[in-house]
């Protein structure tokens, strides 16, 4: 599946506001999932590259903590507009990085765009308190940076990470140091650019590399404030190695095996509608949040799922810069092969195949990471694939009877980062909603995230939470004063 010619990016790495190569010079090749080429590099960064990029952060940190806090809004605002202007061009990088279709992908640079004028916004929020405690004296507390804070990203939203995030670090007066994904680096040396033109020097800087690079952020003994979105095996290393170096405040966003709970008495039509949508397919079932467990009340069960495989059935997936296309590849042979290997999985362990089941064929898919849509019923708690997260385009079904049942199952895995329950009855929406184990709950709808509502997990799907006013606050201590 060619597609049209394209250039092939050499990406630098941004630190103390110039565009900079490795320090010995090695070098990560980017794969197009669609075609399997190289069609970028970026700098290999080593502890060497961490520690410069950490030293020209703790230069410029001052400074950019002495700067009128509307002064850092308008340039946060300066730099979103940037990448505003050039969302095209991002969404398009990112589609050959990362296989995700155009759509979604010109989505997460709007996304983007909006988090970092909330959070230009939202700066003005960072306050303090008084405390009337005595008579006599002045009691209150102030809201401090820690410095300089490290943020990992993901490969699954690359730029809708890296530039919302790093806006919400750097409102209190923090300088960060950035390292994406070595799957998906390209749009993140994009915005290494945009930075070293719009930021002061050292307060953006972005180093590119492999995960001994993020490694080394992470054990930097002056990196106070490290964040991390990806796999729960990731974030526990992350947290043991954190530990080894210094006390750290360490903020994780993880994986999910997420339950959407549909009762008898559900708008069905619109439940069909949302399990596809909340399985995210568009990113190939490669989301966090990704709605994975479908659980049907016994006497909706065959209707329902009947009407979400005859949709599922119709998403096919397409050349990834074709607006029309509804799916792309994989992001990497890894997580294709990883995919693949839970299908094989969940047909051993008895999980009925309802659709897909493999990788499309025909003219069009002779090269690529490709993995259909795919859908197993009767499926079981005891299963592999009800209990762990695939990270790829595959939705399980299960059938419950009593509510107590249905919780029972959706609590019963060791993640709890979404659910979405579906039900009109309000007594039994309460119930779910308290009850299920989860950090963000949707009623009666899946998938959205709204403006400045805190998203997180519970149990092993992460601590902390972002995406609004708490994650801004999560980069400032609080430093308590006493006047007499």
């Amino acid at each position: 599946m060619a597609n049209r010619e394209e250039p092939f990016i050499t990406g630098k790495m941004l630190i103390g506001g110039a565009l900079v190569e490795a320090v010995d010079g090695g070098w990560l090749d980017s794969i197009d999932p669609t075609t399997e080429q190289v069609i970028g590099r970026t700098p290999l960064g080593t502890a060497a590259d961490v520690a410069r990029a950490y030293d020209a952060a703790k230069a410029a940190q001052p400074a950019w903590e002495a700067l009128d806090i509307r002064q850092r809004a308008i340039l946060i605002n300066r730099l979103a507009d940037a990448i505003e202007a050039r969302g095209d061009e991002i969404a398009r990088l990112e589609v050959r990085d990362t296989g995700n279709t155009i759509g979604p992908m010109r989505r997460d640079v709007d996304t983007a765009v909006e988090r970092m004028r909330l959070a230009a916004g939202l700066g003005y929020e960072l306050k303090g308190e008084t405390i009337p405690a005595t008579s006599a004296g002045l009691h209150m507390t102030l809201r401090v940076p820690y410095g300089v804070v490290g943020r990992i990203i993901p490969f699954n939203h690359p730029i809708g990470f890296a530039a919302s995030r790093l806006a919400s670090a750097l409102m209190p007066g923090n300088c960060i140091v950035i390292k994406p994904s070595e799957q998906s680096p390209l749009s993140a040396c994009l915005l290494a650019e945009l930075c070293a033109e719009l930021m002061p020097p050292g307060t953006v800087n972005i180093v590119t590399g492999d995960g001994a690079t993020g490694d080394a952020i992470v054990r930097h003994p002056g990196i106070k404030r490290i964040s991390f979105i990806g796999s729960k095996a990731t974030g526990m290393a992350i947290q043991k190695a954190a530990a080894e170096t210094a006390v750290k405040h360490v903020t994780l966003e993880l994986g999910g095996k997420n339950p959407m709970i549909i009762c008898p008495d559900a708008d069905l039509d619109a439940a069909a509608d949302a399990a596809v949508r909340g399985m995210n397919f568009g990113w190939q079932g490669q989301s966090c949040g990704s709605t994975s467990r479908l659980m049907l009340h016994e006497d909706i069960h065959d209707e329902v799922l009947e009407r979400v495989t005859e949709k599922v059935r119709a998403f096919r997936p397409g050349n990834p810069l074709d607006p029309q296309s509804k799916m792309g590849p994989m992001n990497s042979a890894m997580q294709y092969e990883k995919t693949l290997s839970y299908i094989d999985i969940a047909k051993s362990e008895g999980a009925r195949l309802v659709s897909g089941g493999g990788g499309p064929r025909g003219p069009g898919f002779e090269k690529g990471y490709w993995v259909e849509p795919t859908i197993f019923a009767a499926v079981t708690m005891d299963m592999r694939i009800a209990r762990e997260e695939v990270f790829g385009p595959v939705l399980s079904v299960l059938r419950w009877r009593a509510l107590d049942e249905a919780i029972e199952m959706a609590n019963a895995v060791d993640y709890g980062l979404t659910a979405s329950v579906w039900t009109r009855d309000i007594a039994t929406m309460q119930t779910l909603i308290r009850r299920v184990e989860a950090g963000y709950v949707w009623v009666n709808g899946t998938g959205t995230h709204f403006r400045n509502v805190p998203y997180g997990g519970a149990k092993n799907s992460g601590i902390g939470t972002e995406e609004g006013l708490d994650e801004m606050l999560s980069y400032t201590e609080v430093k308590a004063v006493n006047i007499l």
